[in-house]
């Protein structure tokens, strides 16, 4: 495995600065968030100047009221992405650390409680505004794919969340005594599939691409809960596909089960990404199914 493109060098900070004592440093991974979500919320801006687009020609809501929604997101993203995190991943050490559960400086963000969070936040918004949920979903689905296109290359850029060995060509040599604990001979390289990437053009272009051409292009807004639905099922699939691929938490990864998979038999299984991406696949496919079956300029 001595073959492979050498990391760029690249450090997770932009630029730091010392004040007062302190140093104040931008890292990529909020510079994305922040970004991703100044896209996201420009392109539904967008959609909504648009009304014509719309179920019955009108819009789920107003620019302005997309301000307010943005706050509930946020706390919907960061509090699901936290939670869905430590009950997920490592709920054996936060029961027994519960303090470090608020410490999400420390890193720790799981995207499917995120994605949690932010259904319920924007349920709550939706119920206590009068404001239609199908096509609230639908515009929610058009922002996201920016910032997932965005978090993904920050992953890359901070050398994280980086997939299996690989000796195909593409494969990155990434920086850091695990990324080259993989077995290979004594003093040769390991590469690794930059799962990063596969993600972030999955998740980020094809499918950001496709929501885009189907609000703006293919009336599919017009069918509440149709982008909804692509959104859950392109994701899903997207990332089923991906944790073939993808380096395994290492919480599940045993002697017998090198492979980390969180539910196997006899050396097949799922991961614990891909068994929390099926539900999402189920419940996509679902909406679609029924959009189809409702028809255009439904009550949304």
């Amino acid at each position: 495995m001595s073959t492979g493109i050498p990391f760029p060098n690249l450090a997770p900070e932009i630029f730091s600065i010392g004040l007062f004592g302190f140093e104040f440093a931008l890292r990529w991974y909020a510079l994305a968030y922040i970004v991703g979500i100044v896209i996201g919320w420009r392109l539904v801006v967008l959609a909504l100047r648009r009304p014509t687009i719309w179920a019955k020609d009108t819009a789920p809501m107003t620019p302005a009221q997309v301000d307010d929604l943005l706050t509930w997101v946020i706390i919907g993203v960061i509090a699901g992405g936290r939670l869905g995190y430590t009950l997920l991943y490592q709920p054996a050490y936060y029961l027994t650390h519960p303090a470090e559960i608020l410490m999400v400086w420390q890193g720790g963000m799981a995207f499917h409680g995120g994605l949690l969070g932010v259904i319920l936040a924007v349920y709550l918004f939706c119920r206590k505004g009068g404001h239609p949920i199908a096509s609230t979903a639908d515009m929610m689905a058009l922002g996201v794919p920016p910032g997932l296109l965005l978090g993904r290359v920050a992953n890359f850029i901070n050398a994280e969340l980086w997939g299996r060995p690989t000796d195909l060509p593409w494969g990155v040599i990434f920086p850091g005594e695990f990324a080259q604990s993989c077995g290979q001979p004594f003093g040769e390289l390991c590469a690794r599939h930059p799962s990063q990437l596969y993600e972030a053009t999955m998740e980020g272009v094809l499918l950001g691409g496709l929501l885009i051409l189907m609000a703006f292009r293919w009336n599919a807004l017009k069918r509440p809960g149709l982008l909804a639905g692509t959104f859950f099922a392109g994701y899903g699939f997207a990332r089923f596909v991906v944790e073939f691929v993808r380096q395994p938490d290492a919480q599940f990864q045993t002697l017998d089960n090198p492979l980390g998979l969180a539910l196997h038999l006899n050396g097949y299984g799922l991961t614990m990404g891909q068994i929390l991406s099926l539900p999402m696949i189920l419940i996509g496919l679902g909406l679609i199914l029924y959009t189809r079956r409702k028809g255009a300029d439904a009550t949304a």
